[in-house]
Parts: C-alpha cells; sequence; structure tokens
C-alpha cells in the first residue's frame, strides 16, 4: 500500500540553543581592513535563551511498496517555480516529481546512454528559468537538459567532468562546480570554481584556490590523508559566494567576486584518536572490500589501499556551508565520532567517490544535526538543530528540503520550514 506521509506543522526539532545574552550583548568584535569587514565571534550568539530559530517538519514523501513513491539514493532535489519538487535518484537513474503537497506528477530520465537518459546522475539536479532541468550525467560525459514537460531538449558535452569535485545549485538558476587537477595535491594544484548557464555552458570563472590535502602525489608513493583540510564553498541566487578550509573556522564572503568579508568563530579542535582512526578506516576496507566483489574495483587494489591511509591529527571545524533565510550563514557541525554507540560505529559507512573527491560527507552521516547561524554581517546568532535523521540538502526561501530516514534505513524525501 502507498504511504505518503503529510506531516503538516508537527515540530520535530528542539528550540536552538541560545545565549543568556541579549542582542546587545554580543561578544564578537568587528573592524576593518583595507576595505574588508573582519568580524571575530565568540561562543555567545545574538539569540537570547528561547529566541533561537526552530526547524519544524512540513511534509514527507515516501513508500515501502509504491515505485512512484520508493528511493533507492537520493542524490539531489529541486524546487520548481510552484513548488514541485524533483528528486534524484542515483540508484533508479531517474528524477521523480512530485507537486507541493506531495503527489506523485512523472518520472524524468531512466538508465541508458539514449538521449533524455542517464547512466551516472548520482549527485546534482538544477532548476532554471521556465522549470528548466539541469542534470550532470558523468559515465555519459554530458549534461542532460529537459523542459518543464520533462521532456529532454538536448545536452552539452561535459569537459572535465570526471575532475569535477562539487556541483552547487540555487532556486534560481545559478549553477557552479568546483574543478579539480586530475593530479591534485601536487604544490601548485589550483581548483577552479567555474559558473555555469542553464544551457550548461561555462560564462564566468568564479575564483581559484590551492586545492584539498586528501591526496598527495610528490612522494614514493601517493598518499591519503582523511579528512584533511579541504575547500568548502556555497554560492546564493545573487551569487554571492562563501568559502573556507575547513581546518579552521575562518569562512570568507565574497560579492560581485570581491572579498567583503571574513567571518571566524572560536572553536575546540577535536583530536582524532586512535580508535576513531580504526573505525574509520575500517569502513573504507569495507567499501572497497565490496566494490571489488561487485566488479568495481581489482581486488589487487586493496592492500595499496590501505597502505595509503593516512589521519590528521584533528576534526575538520566544520562540514558543509549553506545560505539561509534572509542570506544568513549556516554551518553545519561535525559529528561526535568519539560518541557513537557500538552498533552506529559499526554501521559507518563510506561513499568511495566522494572519499576520491576529498569530501568530507565520505562518511554517511558525517554533519551533525546541529547548525551554526550567522547574520548577513558575520555576527553569529546562535545554533539550530535539524530534525533527528534528517540531512539538508537545499534552503529555498524559509524552506529546507533534504533526505530523512527510518529505523531501516529507507529514505523518504522531506520538507521542513525554519521558524524565526
Amino acid at each position: 500500500m502507498k504511504r505518503l506521509i503529510r506531516l503538516l506543522a508537527v515540530g520535530m526539532a528542539v528550540v536552538a540553543p541560545g545565549s543568556p545574552a541579549e542582542a546587545t550583548q554580543w561578544q564578537g568584535t568587528v573592524m576593518d581592513s583595507a576595505g574588508v569587514t573582519i568580524v571575530a565571534n565568540s561562543e555567545r550568539g545574538v539569540w537570547a535563551e528561547r529566541e533561537g530559530w526552530t526547524v519544524v517538519e512540513e511534509l514527507k514523501i515516501g513508500s515501502f511498496d509504491d515505485p512512484d513513491y520508493q528511493f533507492g539514493k537520493i542524490a539531489s532535489l529541486a524546487v520548481g517555480s510552484h513548488g514541485a519538487i524533483y528528486v534524484l535518484d542515483a540508484q533508479a537513474q531517474r528524477i521523480q516529481v512530485y507537486d507541493a503537497m506531495g503527489d506523485y506528477q512523472r518520472t524524468i530520465g531512466g538508465p541508458g546512454a539514449g538521449p533524455g537518459e542517464l547512466a551516472e546522475a548520482t549527485e546534482f539536479i538544477a532548476m532554471g528559468a521556465g522549470d528548466t532541468l539541469l542534470v550532470p550525467d558523468r559515465f555519459n560525459a554530458r549534461i542532460n537538459l529537459y523542459d518543464a514537460s520533462g521532456e529532454s531538449i538536448g545536452s552539452v558535452r561535459m569537459a572535465s567532468g570526471y575532475g569535477t569535485i562539487t556541483w552547487r545549485g540555487t532556486r534560481f538558476g545559478v549553477v557552479a562546480r568546483q574543478i579539480r587537477p586530475a593530479w591534485q595535491g601536487t604544490p601548485d594544484s589550483m581548483d577552479v570554481i567555474e559558473l555555469l548557464n542553464m544551457a550548461g555552458s561555462v560564462r564566468d570563472t568564479l575564483m581559484r584556490f590551492a586545492s584539498g590535502g586528501t591526496f598527495a602525489m610528490g612522494g614514493a608513493r601517493p598518499e591519503m590523508t582523511i579528512l584533511a583540510a579541504e575547500p568548502i564553498w556555497t554560492i546564493d541566487d545573487e551569487r554571492t559566494a562563501y568559502y573556507g578550509i575547513n581546518d579552521d573556522y575562518r569562512i570568507s564572503k565574497y560579492s560581485g567576486g570581491k572579498l567583503t568579508h571574513i567571518i571566524s568563530k572560536t572553536f575546540e579542535k577535536r583530536e582524532i584518536s586512535e580508535s576513531d582512526q580504526s573505525m574509520l578506516r575500517d569502513a573504507i576496507m569495507d567499501a572497497a572490500i565490496d566494490a571489488a566483489g561487485k566488479g568495481r574495483a581489482p581486488l589487487s587494489a586493496l592492500e595499496p589501499l590501505r597502505q595509503m591511509i593516512r589521519f590528521r591529527e584533528t576534526y575538520p571545524a566544520f562540514a558543509q556551508l549553506e545560505v539561509g533565510p534572509g542570506g544568513t550563514l549556516w554551518v553545519q557541525h561535525l559529528r561526535d565520532f568519539t560518541n557513537l554507540t557500538s552498533a552506529e560505529r559499526a554501521n559507518i559507512k563510506v561513499n568511495l567517490f566522494n572519499l576520491q573527491r576529498g569530501r568530507v560527507n565520505s562518511f554517511e552521516d558525517a554533519g551533525a544535526q546541529t547548525w551554526d547561524v550567522f547574520d548577513v554581517e558575520g555576527r553569529f546568532l546562535g545554533v539550530v538543530t535539524m530534525p533527528d535523521r534528517f540531512a539538508p540538502r537545499l534552503f529555498v526561501g524559509n524552506q529546507v528540503y533534504g533526505v530523512w530516514r527510518d529505523d531501516l534505513d529507507v529514505e523518504y524525501v522531506m520538507r521542513a520550514r525554519i521558524d524565526p
């Protein structure tokens, strides 16, 4: 029986922990340096107790047995002009479309290499003007384009497709991707963020920065440093970009391509213990063994992979960046692996493809449910806690769309409302 769950205005999140301070008692500092606003935040935010924002569940979409409401692996979400929800299922290689109330409308794509078909659409879809849809497909080395009815309107060859580290898209058609050279980890290796138009063509270069430290190619053998310092970034509809290397809590804000703010916050570094290293190493090797068993990797690669693995001394400062309501900056905490139960530690899974790109979310649910929120000027407001088992994927106005998992690890689409 179809299971379409609509839970409207059901509060499932805890009120964000506020500080005992009022707005006038914010304890950060602001200074100007050559036209750049430098904002240094302490642990005390602007929000007073009980003034923090809440995240309230509005809608769930999912089913155990109805194929129109069933998801294998939700990779990305987009929202149309009338609130329609587009769901990329990386396992089924299709996009399911639902109206704003969660009712099934149609299916776009499907596995294959023909026009409009998908072979390795595993991480991103973007919505443009007129509800046109842009879907990168790595295996077919192209970007598929669809009109508002879901019909294929052609594709664009995806140059440097396998060098793409991260895609980012906004509600109103701003699309950007991070490109990394094949030999990342060398001293002169530079990543590039490119802006694309909704026809899939590169329109501009947004910024360049040093490649992350996950892979090093300069020694006798390649090395892979787990949870190494990596660039984390996001962009909004005004093309305002936020960027930071996650080994420190320091985030730069760029407007019109110009650096306008540097935002920092006090944080305590946490050591990656030997126990945590063993757990994460086992998760990596389990994923590699599984891939070898499915013919995706040779068994001979397992031992060299084990020899490559290194760990940094401390956990990253943050997991992800997002732009929320009113231009607020949301910074996701990293999950505390140290305090996991034995069952949770045994169930840690790794995405080898994300690991190859240095992504923190290589380890499933590496991001915590707690997020720091900053105003448009970079002042720390306080902490917001997302609903349990909910992983945000897309912020649209005061709504956030993401993936919710039940006790059996079955995935659902969930929409929540951010209430100031």
